[in-house]
């Protein structure tokens, strides 16, 4: 006999156990169904040298923003042992001499920065912040809205469409026009129009491109660095990063503990084959063992190719859903690149391997936006970044857990290999552009090569085959301008709804997905709940008139 729950949740990355944890504190009978050996998906916390257990490294994720205080505070992660240290400021140390640092929440400190690059750009730089706080108030209460499905003549459909417009009532000519060149430039036009500094740029950029295939000259950028740029970890300042304590891999140890204590089963090592649909609506789930799961209600949480096309099965869905997921882009080219370190770098810019300022935030490698550019290149003609850009962190500023007294780990979120690098591993190719970006850190930090105590090099064959990371895209779809809002993942479907009656969808290629969030999650079970509401309303006995 089949097994039977009220719902099933299909796959135990962080939205997954997000989705369990609200769905079972409704009062569902609840398992996840977890492909791997451990929960978490892209937020792991691993020790990938079994000669050097005592270092653990976030392997994928590697920062937190995004999760808004509602998930936070309903699900309780503070008592499950989710602690956040705020991130320093953005570093750059310049292989031409001196060094950059831009700050989340320091004014007089960023304005004294930047005036050694330019003067014109450190008394640009307060309207630029304000600027964007303006953006995030109208961008962040959209992260936490349901798209509505535009165009449809559908009741509940107008309803969401007025919804949305009457809560953007307030907005005038020039916000309008501010979002709208969010959502079209490029970050680097945008930046131009402000800064005049290539070193500001540099730095400002980052976000632009992270985990994105596009360099800073392609339109719609500019969108990805608001995304990254409107979060808060809940200590109220704009735009802040943070490092989890225990790694990223704790995150998802805090929710599934949330989860649990609300009655959720998790099963590891429990591949979904197929999505069972009978007569246009999902009934259950048959494992790779053959095994039958039965439920009323099921959230997927993985790719879109994976959940539709490969699960639920290109004859059980719309022609026109089907060739959408179908053409969903999805590359990637991010490299990921952990170490090991037996001390900190010694920038020459600023001098000392003692824990300083500079070590505790952002050590990029991006010193310019014609840099940054110029990676892009190289991977769209091909071949790997002849001089890769680098998003670097040094969680163990904060973090001790991770690595033994006196050393540290060190990770390096870095761009571009070719997009098509995810159908083969690539380990030689891989190992020499690992040792391009480390020659690059030692141009500014002579002492970095030689500190390097273990590597750990994971390319998008990696990312696609172990964590189902399809291209390497961390996003689960990248974050261009027809894959946004109302478009992700396909139209009409932005909902976390999907073609199939009682199968909801909750994975990062939704709206408000890339990052360690939750929101896909904790929405997708928002709607499974609201239809459950409406359909038990639709059974209820009327009362005698």
């Amino acid at each position: 006999m089949a097994a039977t729950y009220d719902a099933i949740v299909i796959g135990g990355g962080h939205n997954g156990l997000v989705a369990a944890a609200y769905l079972a504190r409704a009062g569902a009978r609840t398992v996840v169904l977890e492909s791997r050996h451990k929960t978490g998906g892209a937020a792991t916390t691993e020790s990938p040298w079994p000669d050097a257990p005592e270092f653990k490294v976030t392997r994928l994720s590697y920062v937190m923003s995004l999760m808004p205080p509602t998930i936070i505070n309903d699900l309780k992660l503070a008592s499950h042992g989710y602690k956040v240290y705020p991130m320093g400021p953005y570093y750059q140390a310049f292989p031409e001499g001196g060094s950059i640092k831009l700050y989340a929440d320091d004014a007089k400190r960023n304005y004294e920065s930047v005036a050694k690059w330019s003067k014109q750009d450190a008394e640009a730089m307060p309207r630029w912040d304000a600027w964007l706080a303006g953006m995030a108030d109208v961008l962040g209460p959209m992260l936490l809205t349901a798209p509505p499905n535009i165009g449809s003549r559908k009741p509940r459909d107008l309803r969401g469409t007025l919804k949305l417009a009457w809560r953007n009532r307030g907005l005038n000519v020039r916000t309008i026009a501010d979002t709208t060149r969010l959502m079209t430039m490029s970050i680097a036009d945008l930046l131009d129009d402000w800064f005049e500094s290539p070193q500001v740029k540099g730095a400002l950029a980052v976000n632009g491109v992270i985990g994105t295939w596009a360099g800073p000259y392609e339109p719609g950028t500019a969108y990805v660095m608001a995304h990254h740029s409107i979060g808060d970890v809940g200590d109220g300042h704009l735009g802040n990063w943070g490092f989890q304590e225990g790694g990223m891999g704790a995150v998802a140890d805090a929710i599934e503990a949330a989860a649990r204590g609300f009655g959720v089963e998790v099963r590891l090592n429990s591949p979904v084959a197929k999505v069972l649909v009978e007569n246009g609506r999902a009934v259950g789930v048959v494992l790779d063992n053959g095994d039958e799961i039965r439920a009323g209600t099921i959230v997927s949480t993985l790719h879109p190719r994976t959940a539709f096309l490969d699960q639920v099965g290109e004859q059980n869905l719309p022609s026109d859903f089907a060739r959408d997921i179908k053409t969903w882009k999805t590359r990637s080219g991010v490299v990921k690149i952990n170490l090991a370190l037996a001390e900190l770098p010694n920038f020459t810019a600023d001098p000392g391997t003692d824990l300083a300022e500079h070590h505790t935030g952002s050590v990029e490698m991006a010193p310019t936006m014609e840099f940054i550019e110029r990676a892009f290149q190289d991977a769209r003609d091909g071949k790997p970044a002849v001089r890769p850009f680098s998003d670097g962190v040094i969680p163990t500023a904060f973090d001790k857990t991770l690595c033994p007294d006196g050393t540290h780990i060190m990770s390096l979120f870095t761009q571009w290999v070719p997009s098509d690098w995810n159908l083969e591993p690539h380990t030689s190719e891989l190992e020499a552009y690992a040792d391009a970006m480390i020659e690059l850190y030692d141009e500014v930090a002579p002492n970095f090569k030689a500190s390097i105590l273990h590597r750990d090099v994971v390319g998008p064959y990696q990312m696609e085959h172990d964590y189902g990371l399809i291209g390497g895209n961390i996003f689960h779809g990248e974050l261009s301008l027809e894959q946004l809002f109302h478009m992700r993942p396909a139209p009409g479907y932005a909902d976390y709804r999907t073609p199939v009656t009682g199968l909801y969808y909750g994975s990062s290629a939704t709206h408000a997905g890339g990052g360690v969030c939750g929101i896909p999650g904790w929405q997708a079970a928002r709607a499974a709940l609201a239809d459950r509401k409406v359909s038990k309303s639709a059974r209820a006995p009327r009362a005698a008139g």
